[in-house]
């Protein structure tokens, strides 16, 4: 996707997942978050208009893409393509920074990936949850 706004990869990157409920959402997704319903049970309680508007807007640029459940057509399981996959080191330096930066408590999912960080690289860490994630992924879409 071409922008015409400008020729900084910065100003790219945030027209595409600049806005907070797009990372929440890509987040989610990395947390094993896969329905609508999922996404609504989030702590930051998205509206339902812009849940819609997002992962519309992801799965236009191929961040995400969705299949419907075979026992229920109306409800759809949402997943990160290679694409989406590739936006987590950025979302795990951030929270990185987070954590550095701002004296803030952390909910206890947050707290497991920071001390299961601690045992490797962060490039060794990044890869596994990567890898992690794509299992999950492919068994999912199997279904």
């Amino acid at each position: 996707m071409k922008t015409k706004k400008s020729k900084c990869p910065l100003v790219n990157v945030l027209d595409i997942v600049g806005d907070k409920w797009s990372l929440v959402i890509i987040r989610d997704l990395f947390l094993r978050k896969k329905t609508f319903t999922d996404f609504m049970k989030s702590p930051e309680k998205i509206a339902s208009n812009i849940l819609s508007n997002r992962l519309e807007k992801m799965n236009k640029l191929g961040l995400l893409e969705a299949v419907k459940l075979p026992e229920d057509q109306k409800s759809k399981i949402y997943y990160l393509t290679e694409k989406g996959v590739d936006m987590f080191p950025v979302i795990f330096e951030m929270m990185n920074w987070s954590q550095r930066n701002l004296d803030l408590e952390y909910g206890t999912k947050t707290l497991k990936i920071f001390k299961a960080a601690e045992k490797a690289s962060s490039s060794n860490f990044i890869k596994k949850y990567q890898s992690s994630y794509i299992k999950f992924r492919d068994n999912l879409i199997r279904v």
